[in-house]
């Protein structure tokens, strides 16, 4: 039985990019960043994931510091993400072809590992968000007129 227990996620995506697939990776993480994270000491705002030499790695992305354990580490420093070759392959090619973004949506811990849901998106046109909250406007006064009379 698989228990999943979301540790972070990422709203602001859903509101401000259209998403067009998503994939759960794994996530590479030193003792003491797993502890915190499990803790639920992390942040996705302003997280990022960028290819290095055939590897891709999620930038900005905040996992606080162990009060217990002194380290060098920044906690905001890179972290690569788990994949297969082939995804890499496929992902990377979206991302170059199509112009798309990659960015992490949620954090969360599956079978007692902590994985990353990561997707493929596209910043929404400003214009388009307009007319969809006129539109949600109209739909409303049409609603409440219906319900007065």
């Amino acid at each position: 039985m698989e228990e999943i227990k979301v540790i972070a996620s990422n709203r602001k995506i859903h509101r401000d990019f259209e998403i067009f697939d998503t994939l759960e990776v794994g996530l590479e993480l030193r003792g003491h960043e797993a502890q915190s994270a499990r803790k639920g000491h992390i942040s996705l705002d302003g997280s990022y994931i960028r290819e290095t030499n055939g590897e891709f790695y999620v930038h900005n992305l905040f996992i606080a510091q162990n009060p217990s354990v002194h380290t060098h580490l920044s906690e905001r420093r890179k972290k690569r993400l788990l994949m297969h070759k082939n995804e890499i392959i496929r992902w990377s090619s979206k991302v170059k072809e199509k112009g798309l973004t990659m960015l992490p949506t949620d954090m969360h811990v599956k079978n007692n590992r902590i994985k990353l849901t990561i997707a493929l998106v596209r910043r929404k046109k400003l214009f388009g968000n307009k007319n969809r909250i006129e539109e949600k406007r109209i739909k409303e006064e049409t609603r409440n007129v219906r319900r007065f009379k």
